[in-house]
């Protein structure tokens, strides 16, 4: 079984999720595909993702207590389907839903993609709401006993019952009218519940059947390593890990991942390092501050995403960028290795130093990271006299100045 679409580099965008967490609007979106289009779209960011919760209008209204409002008001159609929240997003009344903003997207020649929850609302389940294309109501499709442990809005749905897969069938029909180019569905690619893998063919072959180009990204993780044909049959990308914020101890945990993930990486088949908290993050969550990532270790994140070939999506708000950041966001040579490098494996690692190889169909590339606390001036292999250096650009006649910062990286193509 493969996807209808066909990927053969990561897909590259923003999300909302690290800078407003639930409460992103409509105008918050726009600005920051306007930021994208005017600005990083030349590089390959494509893709305007609108995180979790789009759909409540309670959504940050009590922060300080939960992140998601226990049986919050859902705005919902006559089908069980979740709408944009009309408050937030205005443009979605009259039953438009996402169709005006991701229109407002398609013009800025970007894509447009949201983020979903596995199963029903359990609010349509206690209504007893329809299924459209049966005689259904959520009561009979929803498994009251498969409940997301951090997010109470949903239920699984029962892989037993008829409904189940024209339940999924139907919200494909509304997301593909809408114009939705990328869904992110989350409580489903660790597997915690047991309908999960079932759950996920069933989108799985509902964006199949939808007539549009969809691509599917699971979360959160860990991704189970075993699984890893399961997730290439049904998926375009699935995460490593669960949420990935800003400490080095998470970054460094990356590049085991990404070691154990390497063999499985391919067109079309994405194992997914979560989102680049770059910038500024955290207003939504009450706290709005600037990444606790250095410089150095940014472009290390961003080099191990490039040449693993993970899925890359910005976290910051894109409006509030400043100078450093947005030039580590328009570095043209690292986003062409992005798109182009293949075959990527790590070949070195001691205390010190962890080294990743690849090629293109012209060029060849290593990144040598310096996982130490202390700047490195030799090399732990041999890079070729005339090499450049990716993120300065410079091109190394010698490599006897070479220096490495701590948590930091030179890589070089030729």
């Amino acid at each position: 079984m493969k996807m209808t679409g066909s990927l053969n580099h990561p897909p590259m965008g923003w999300n909302s999720y690290d800078y407003f967490d639930t409460t992103v609007n409509e105008k918050q979106v726009k600005e920051n595909a306007d930021y994208m289009a005017r600005y990083l779209k030349q590089y390959g960011w494509e893709y305007i993702v609108v995180d979790i919760a789009w759909y409540s209008k309670q959504a940050g209204q009590a922060r300080e207590k939960y992140q998601y409002v226990p049986f919050a008001d859902l705005e919902m159609d006559e089908y069980s389907r979740l709408l944009p929240d009309e408050n937030r997003f205005p443009s979605s009344k009259d039953s438009k839903g996402f169709k005006p903003l991701a229109d407002y997207v398609h013009d800025l020649g970007l894509k447009f993609g949201i983020h979903i929850m596995r199963g029903i609302p359990r609010i349509a389940a206690y209504k007893r709401t329809k299924i459209k294309g049966t005689s259904l109501t959520a009561n009979e499709v929803a498994d009251p006993y498969s409940i997301c442990p951090w997010n109470p809005d949903m239920y699984g749905v029962d892989p037993k019952s008829e409904g189940s897969q024209k339940y999924y069938d139907s919200l494909l029909e509304l997301y593909s009218s809408w114009g939705v180019d990328f869904i992110k569905c989350d409580d489903i690619c660790r597997m915690d519940a047991e309908s999960a893998k079932e759950e996920t063919q069933m989108l799985h072959r509902a964006i199949q059947n939808c007539g549009r180009d969809i691509v599917l990204s699971l979360s959160p993780g860990p991704a189970i390593l075993t699984e890893h044909e399961f997730y290439k049959n049904n998926a375009n990308m699935w995460r490593m890990t669960d949420d990935f914020w800003d400490s080095w101890g998470s970054l460094r945990d990356m590049f085991d991942r990404c070691r154990q993930w390497q063999p499985y990486v391919a067109d079309n088949a994405y194992p997914d390092c979560d989102m680049l908290p770059i910038g500024m993050l955290g207003k939504g969550f009450g706290q709005e501050r600037k990444t606790n990532f250095t410089i150095d270790e940014q472009k290390t994140m961003i080099t191990l995403w490039c040449i693993f070939r993970s899925p890359l999506m910005i976290g910051a708000n894109l409006t509030l960028l400043d100078d450093e950041t947005h030039n580590l966001l328009t570095n043209e040579r690292i986003y062409e290795m992005a798109r182009n490098i293949r075959k990527s494996k790590e070949v070195y690692k001691d205390d010190d130093f962890i080294v990743w190889e690849g090629r293109s169909e012209d060029k060849r590339y290593t990144a040598v990271f310096n996982i130490s606390d202390r700047m490195q001036h030799t090399m732990p292999v041999k890079i070729r006299e005339g090499s450049t250096e990716m993120w300065s650009g410079k091109t190394f006649d010698t490599l006897e100045d070479v220096s490495i910062p701590p948590h930091g990286v030179i890589a070089f193509s030729i």
